[in-house]
């Protein structure tokens, strides 16, 4: 009799428990284990995302954010709506579902450092087609503006969707043409090279687009299988001016991130979460460096550098390209001690960094049209004048160093814009103006050094010994920041046209693939992209709609991770030894975030599998 009712009560106790997944209501269920029966394991959540009708949401992001909310990590629930999630802080934490076309639903827990919890979350219907509409990412709100055609939206995309969003209503709120021609005024001291004719056009556009109406489109997300086993995580940094503009993972771990806005280097301890501040070396340049005439978003920035990009060579130092500034600097980690290179030759604004096998550090110089070798051992620095493809662009490389001395005795006045051939002249544009050399990367089969010029629509190829280049026109416009492959390939995001490049140098043969949207009438911008060296995956930014876009090659097949940020602005991609892909969101400014600051994010495209592992599913 004993064992019937043993076996009687086990079955009952199991009905229940099946009974509860099923319903998925929104209460808290606590999931008692007997410690003494296993070993220890860390404080976990499982459980059920179901919509009010009990239907279960798969690739809904469950969010746990940490006490301070300085921290949050992300999974995503499978095909029958479940999670599991093992954070690695615990104390009273907030619980947060988010799915497409529903309203967030945010609770309370306490997790401890061992015990699993189930937690079911119920998403709702939003309150309002407003509310629905704010929740929609820039890209959706994009398709809104009434453009002719595809050849007048092309300029704004280069123009004014290269550092920021609309990605929220603080950023496009129901404006006049006249605000809006005030904003984008603004955004010329900081390279926006638009016609008077443009900002005109524009300025009608986004008033009759953004009308303060709700946005009526329906955004169809990927809920892949390999979305629900991955894991994002985000340590908020900086402040709501930082501009963290490029990350890297140093060999010890940690992230790396240079803020061009307060000229600082922020350092990330991803296993204790500690974050360090270290300042770099003062300037007798006044804010704004060598651009101090350009208005630029001043406002922000506070620095006289402008660090931009970084990359970290065999010997621990980290070097970067200091944009403001024109400087080259090395930072080691553990000295905390930096080195300055003088780059000299009209240089302006030194860009992407990448350094090759022998430990040359190689770096484009945009705005100048160079590109720049630097050999560490002999000290020797060489800058190369890249080919000016035509008259304009020759008299932009040679005169507009000598227009922004000019422009500086007027701090902020964008005296230099005034006098450009592009407001002087009808009919010239920014891509006849400027060749703008952008990303770099060095070619493993053979050291070559290749780069993209973002304006001009052309890569380049850059013998190491000859220094020989020879340039290529692109089949698609805004080839931006280029990566090779383990076999030689190289993948160029296609910024201004949606779309992936593949590159072979040998054969010089292009192949394109366009990025999936959330909806027919949407485009992408990818900024960057990186290819992991031993899967061949490609990763890619998709910056209009908080997504990060994974192409396997193998497969031509994309898959999409939605960020669980809105307002994400990712820059270069890096990947860790334990095998995540991150970088920075730096959205400028960064205060337009979600979150009102600026980040590191990590997504490990297993973490979610392992939290299920753990959990104990």
């Amino acid at each position: 009799m004993p064992g019937k009712l043993l076996l009687g009560t086990l079955f009952t106790v199991s009905l229940l428990l099946a009974a509860r997944a099923a319903d998925a209501d929104s209460s808290l269920d606590i999931i008692e284990v007997d410690e003494g029966r296993e070993p220890p394991y860390p404080g976990s959540l499982k459980g059920l995302v179901t919509t009010p009708a009990g239907q279960p949401v798969s690739g809904a992001m469950v969010t746990v954010f940490s006490a301070n909310r300085m921290r949050k990590e992300t999974v995503y629930t499978d095909a029958v709506g479940k999670y599991a999630i093992v954070p690695s802080f615990n104390g009273k934490l907030t619980v947060r579902a988010r799915a497409s076309g529903f309203a967030d639903q945010a609770r309370e827990v306490t997790v401890g450092q061992t015990g699993r919890q189930r937690l079911d979350l119920q998403v709702a219907p939003f309150a309002t087609d407003l509310d629905r509409s704010n929740a929609l990412c820039a890209s959706a709100h994009l398709t809104t503006l009434p453009w002719r055609d595809t050849e007048e939206r092309q300029p704004f995309i280069a123009q004014c969707n290269y550092c920021h969003q609309v990605g929220n209503p603080l950023t496009r709120g129901k404006r006049t043409a006249e605000s809006w021609k005030g904003s984008i005024e603004k955004m010329e001291g900081y390279m926006a090279i638009v016609t008077d004719a443009q900002v005109e056009r524009f300025s009608e556009v986004l008033a009759a687009g953004f009308d303060g109406e709700p946005v009526d489109v329906v955004q169809t997300y990927d809920s892949s299988p390999e979305l629900a086993r991955a894991k994002v995580e985000e340590w908020l940094v900086g402040d709501g001016m930082s501009f963290i503009h490029d990350a890297d993972v140093g060999e010890d771990g940690k992230l790396y991130g240079v803020d061009e806005g307060h000229d600082v280097i922020w350092i990330l301890d991803r296993e204790t979460s500690a974050v360090e501040k270290v300042p770099l070396p003062d300037s007798d340049l006044p804010v704004g460096g060598l651009l101090s005439g350009a208005a630029m978003p001043i406002g922000i920035f506070t620095g006289k550098h402008g660090p931009h990009s970084l990359a970290q060579a065999a010997d621990g130092r980290f070097w970067f390209t200091n944009a403001l500034s024109s400087l080259l600097m090395s930072f080691h980690p553990e000295t905390k001690a930096f080195e300055v290179v003088e780059i000299g030759q009209g240089a302006l604004y030194p860009h992407t960094i990448r350094i090759d096998d022998r430990g040359i550090v190689w770096f484009t110089i945009a705005v100048s049209n160079q590109l720049a070798r630097f050999d560490p051992a002999t000290k020797e620095l060489t800058v190369l004048q890249l080919p000016h493809n035509g008259f304009l662009r020759w008299a932009t490389d040679t005169f507009f160093p000598m227009m922004l001395k000019f422009a500086a005795r007027t701090p902020r006045g964008n005296k230099h814009i005034e006098l450009s051939p592009h407001k002087m002249m009808s009919g010239i544009e920014y891509e006849d103006l400027f060749n703008l050399p952008y990303g770099i990367d060095v070619n493993p089969k053979d050291g070559g050094v290749w780069y993209a010029k973002l304006w001009a629509n052309k890569i380049g190829h850059v013998d190491p010994e000859t220094l020989e280049i020879t340039e290529y026109d692109t089949p698609l416009k805004g080839p931006r920041r280029p990566r090779f492959d383990a076999d030689g390939i190289l993948w160029i995001p296609a910024f201004d046209e949606s779309a992936l490049l593949r590159f072979d140098p040998e054969t010089g043969e292009f192949k394109t693939y366009l990025l999936p949207t959330l909806s027919p009438d949407e485009y992408e911008t990818p900024y960057a992209l990186n290819v992991h060296q031993e899967t061949g995956d490609v990763w890619l930014t998709s910056n209009m709609s908080d997504r990060i876009i994974r192409f396997i090659p193998g497969e031509e097949r994309f898959i999409s991770y939605p960020s669980p940020t809105r307002v994400t602005w990712l820059r270069d991609l890096v990947f860790t030894k334990d095998g995540k892909v991150c970088s920075s969101s730096s959205n400028l400014p960064a205060y337009a975030i979600e979150d009102g600051v600026p980040s590191f994010i990590c997504l490990d495209p297993e973490g979610g599998a392992n939290d299920r592992v753990k959990a104990g599913r």
